[in-house]
């Protein structure tokens, strides 16, 4: 993680929230609180250092002007464009590390344990 955050120039915090960006068009400050599972006072910090930086934007919900609805700008979409296409070469170096006769074995094995985790969160709420 460290790498990561070094090699596109992000503190740990802003990058894990940035990509909390690349499956939603719009987020909330309450909703990155509750998805980095952080007090709303530190995302409010995050924020401002990628407002800073230009990756987010702020805008008005057009059906309550109370709340803010952050978005990515173009420059924060090229970077989290960059981040996953990093990450995505990352995991084929990773699987081409692993004998191709085993590779689908350890993907069989990562998806038992993805949905078994799932499985275990869903019992806790």
């Amino acid at each position: 993680m460290q790498y990561q955050c070094e090699r596109f120039d992000l503190p740990d915090a802003e990058f894990r929230c940035l990509m909390h960006f690349g499956q939603e068009r719009y987020l909330t400050a309450k909703g990155i609180a509750s998805k980095m599972n952080v007090v709303k006072s530190r995302v409010s910090k995050i924020l401002e250092g990628l407002l800073k930086k230009k990756l987010i934007q702020r805008i008005k919900d057009p059906e309550d002007s109370r709340v803010s609805l952050l978005s990515l700008t173009p420059q924060g979409h090229e970077k989290v464009n960059k981040i996953n296409a990093f990450l995505k070469d990352l995991h084929h170096q990773v699987l081409l590390q692993i004998a191709p006769d085993q590779r689908k074995a350890v993907l069989t094995n990562l998806d038992i344990l993805k949905a078994s985790m799932e499985a275990v969160k869903e019992m806790m709420i």
